[in-house]
């Protein structure tokens, strides 16, 4: 049973910082990464990572988010600066292995307010 445990968010004032993790069970997933839903908004991607490191990103995130991985711990995280209030949402880890359906953490709630 694969499992992805997610860690991280929080409250946090408009410009501040926050760090996501995930922790996956398993053996090394293709690709691991971080989606988000709004209030009243469909689930949308938010960064991707490959096991070989090449990264994706949502234009609404370039250059204020940061995703990493680490294979050996099978972890991925998500470094958030400069948050706006229209980042809040609940953010899910996923990860999935090619061919196979993705598995989804349970959500962290990420907060933008002052």
């Amino acid at each position: 049973q694969v499992q992805l445990v997610e860690s991280g968010g929080g409250l946090v004032q408009p410009g501040g910082s926050l760090r996501l993790s995930c922790a996956a069970s398993g053996s090394i997933f293709n690709v691991m990464g971080w989606f988000r839903q709004g209030p009243g908004k469909e689930r949308v991607l938010v960064a991707s990572i490959m096991s070989a490191g090449t990264t994706n990103y949502a234009d609404s995130v370039k250059g204020r988010f940061t995703i990493s991985r680490d294979n050996a711990k099978n972890t991925v995280s998500l470094q958030m600066n400069s948050l706006k209030p229209e980042d809040t949402a609940v953010y899910y880890c996923y990860a999935f292995r090619l061919g196979l359906p993705a598995y989804w953490g349970q959500g962290t709630q990420v907060t933008v307010s002052s």
